[in-house]
């Protein structure tokens, strides 16, 4: 956590921004890539806070506006929000080119290892691209010049062996400070004796390790899984819950036309001319995937925006806009499905220029919708405007933000807090 988290981002925020000691013998007028001053870096810092409602509620706390807050106890993971998720993205036509190359090298070995299963393949191509990192930086910003030499920092070093740790150890993110500072906030959450306060966290502890005891031996006793009223349990750890219509509504005729190419695949004569649909979906990943029907009717400073998803679709990975979800009865068998409108596959330049970790999209339009099984949705994402999106110009091209190491949340088992009003879950 603090390597990635705290100690590189200590190192470069002050370098881009230009406020890193400079030694004598060296000019900061010489210091190409320190490019966050003045007015481009009030702008930046504004771009970094005009992101929060395009994050979902799942990414947790978003970054606050860097220039403001960055002297005031700015936590890891806004740090791990703003460079590793969106750095790529934000930092583009910002930085200069081979700098911004350069840094999404290394936000490319970051995110596979922060990965809770890794492939040889991965982490070989991971491991690589964090070796040139570490070389280039020597190139680009050391120089081989002893006034810079408090540049190269432990922190530099020790990616070079991220990779043959994870080769001994397993995933570093399963043994990284997160899950240890979530047991200390837990912990310390629950002392009630100040007077004593040891004795009274090891009386905690014992309490929770006596209870988790007891809901291994007697698994009835975990009511941690209960569904929410009115919800759907689909397996799989996929669950339909509520908004639902109340009533059978005509739909647009595009998702009718979706609807009806639906049945007709699937071997059916029936045509529904009406449909109920639902707003919200929890993912295995503990994510909950809502939608544009309950969505799009907020104002935008009020959303923390959660209906793009990833998913499977023709035997590819895709990025799309869940309008609403549907379970349709084709033959007596109930489907559960998603009515979907897909982004465009990211652009190929950003992408090869960026080593993999700018995706840069088009939305294709409300006008053509596709129906996607629910369980080829895999996870929530963000999407962002890009930044030269500004005003009232419509936005044209957005870029893609995962939560960095979202599949850790899969085997803590941890679900994302349902903080829907009550007048969300009432039946429309």
């Amino acid at each position: 956590m603090h390597l990635l988290a705290l100690n590189l981002p200590d190192l470069f925020v002050p370098l881009w921004h230009g406020t890193l000691r400079c030694e004598p013998g060296d000019d900061k007028a010489n210091w190409p890539w320190a490019v966050l001053k003045g007015d481009v870096w009030k702008c930046h810092g504004e771009t970094v806070a005009n992101t929060t409602p395009y994050l979902p509620g799942s990414f947790d706390r978003p970054p606050r506006n860097p220039v403001e807050k960055i002297s005031s106890r700015y936590k890891s993971w806004e740090y791990t929000l703003w460079l590793i998720a969106m750095g790529p993205a934000l930092l583009y036509g910002v930085l200069p080119d081979k700098y911004w190359r350069h840094f999404c090298k290394l936000v490319y070995g970051i995110r596979i290892m922060s990965q809770r299963s890794i492939s040889v393949s991965e982490l070989q191509f991971a491991h690589a691209a964090i070796l040139e990192f570490v070389y280039d930086f020597e190139a680009l910003y050391y120089q081989r010049k002893i006034s810079r030499l408090h540049m190269v920092r432990p922190s530099i070093h020790g990616l070079a062996h991220m990779g043959p740790e994870t080769t001994r150890i397993g995933p570093l993110i399963g043994c990284s400070q997160y899950p240890m500072e979530r047991l200390i906030g837990d912990l310390g959450g629950e002392v009630r004796q100040p007077s004593n306060p040891f004795a009274n966290l090891s009386q905690r502890g014992l309490l929770r390790s006596q209870t988790n005891a007891l809901k291994a031996m007697v698994p009835g006793l975990d009511c941690s899984d209960r569904l929410v009223r009115g919800a759907v349990n689909l397996g799989d750890n996929y669950v339909l819950m509520h908004a639902r219509d109340k009533y059978a509504r005509v739909p647009r005729q595009c998702e009718l036309l979706a609807v009806h190419r639906y049945y007709e695949e699937a071997g059916s004569n029936e045509r529904p001319e009406k449909i109920f649909r639902w707003a919200r979906l929890s993912l295995p990943t503990g994510q909950v995937a809502r939608s544009a029907w309950k969505e799009r009717p907020k104002p935008l400073r009020k959303l923390r925006t959660a209906r793009n998803v990833k998913l499977h679709f023709q035997g590819s990975v895709r990025f799309a806009e869940v309008l609403y979800y549907l379970i349709l009865t084709v033959n007596d068998v109930d489907h559960y499905v998603a009515v979907v409108c897909l982004y465009s596959l990211p652009d190929p330049r950003l992408l090869a220029e960026s080593h993999q970790t700018f995706l840069s999209c088009t939305h294709l339009g409300d006008d053509s919708p596709v129906i996607v099984d629910v369980k080829d949705i895999k996870s929530v994402v963000a999407m962002i405007p890009h930044p030269a999106a500004v005003g009232n110009e419509p936005i044209k091209r957005w870029f893609v933000a995962e939560k960095p190491g979202l599949d850790i949340s899969m085997m803590q088992g941890g679900r994302e807090a349902d903080t829907e009003g009550a007048h969300d879950d009432n039946n429309e």
